[in-house]
């Protein structure tokens, strides 16, 4: 987008919201929660991950590969690797933020209140844009997931879907699909704003 910070109010967009990065989690709580598109399909992503895991389980304790607990400890051990995986899923947005045109981004993470965010400093991103970017780690983490569990073991593959169980999408612009909306970060004072119009 060609918009500049200190230009959105004047072309027509009211501020929407006001992201304070200390305050991401409830923030993201908040949307994630809201009936849209992506919070349906992030829903239902989980609910068939979920169901795969407990028909594995009972199937492979069935045949004897493996017993309830040690499945469970496999997928106890996607959990971690989710955690892991958090950088990797926080470049993934950097990247996508350059594919879009952001020229300064970095990264932002306070590990006290659990928050890891990508940051594009005074770059100004529409709604589409801005969705390339919060489904980026979604789209490439669940690919590799899902390839990986077509060649993985039967106790790697409890491994897999508890990694991909983990994982979340963001739903702010479904939730406003409505309306126009335009995204820019305050890396300095750590803070994103959200305009519509």
């Amino acid at each position: 987008m060609n918009l500049k910070p200190d230009t959105v109010e004047s072309n027509g967009y009211m501020l929407l919201n006001r992201l304070e990065h200390m305050e991401l989690v409830p923030f993201v709580r908040t949307y994630i929660n809201k009936r849209t598109r992506f919070s349906n399909l992030y829903m239902l992503s989980n609910l068939l991950i979920f169901a795969t895991v407990g028909y594995l389980l009972v199937r492979h304790f069935q045949l004897g590969t493996f017993t309830i607990s040690e499945g469970l400890v496999n997928l106890c051990y996607g959990f971690a690797i989710a955690f892991l995986l958090l950088p990797i899923h926080e470049y993934i947005h950097v990247l996508a933020y350059k594919s879009q045109g952001a020229e300064h981004t970095s990264y932002d993470a306070n590990l006290r209140k659990f928050y890891f965010l990508a940051v594009a400093d005074q770059f100004v991103a529409s709604k589409r844009e801005f969705q390339v970017v919060a489904l980026a780690p979604f789209v490439v983490i669940t690919s590799v997931g899902l390839v990986l569990l077509v060649f993985a073991t039967p106790f790697w593959s409890m491994t897999v879907l508890g990694t991909l169980l983990t994982h979340t999408a963001f739903s702010y612009f479904d939730f406003h699909k409505n309306k126009e909306v335009v995204t820019y970060d305050d890396k300095v004072n750590r803070i994103s704003f959200f305009y519509g119009k």
